[in-house]
């Protein structure tokens, strides 16, 4: 099947060309950095984001898609599920 942009320097802006199911853990950082995260079930997010800082997102609505680059989905603190990081 012809990729008509695999020609295409993949950028933040661009879409997700992979993407991984999220186990949150207090712990143990995630397979790769994230460019985006989507909500499956809705609740309470808590991440710690690629600059380290540390940020619970309260009322994240399920099946939303979240523009974050975050390298950990702390389980303290996150009641969403169905998490999946976008890369």
């Amino acid at each position: 099947m012809p990729d008509r942009f695999s020609s295409n320097i993949p950028s933040l802006t661009s879409p997700a060309t992979h993407a991984f199911a999220v186990t949150p853990n207090d712990t143990v950082d995630l397979s790769e950095v994230t460019r985006a995260v989507y909500i499956g079930t809705g609740g309470a997010l808590a991440v710690r984001m690629l600059s380290g800082q540390a940020v619970t997102l309260s009322g994240v609505t399920g099946g939303s898609t979240l523009p974050l680059r975050i390298d950990r989905v702390l389980a303290a603190g996150t009641t969403a599920t169905g998490i999946v990081g976008l890369v």
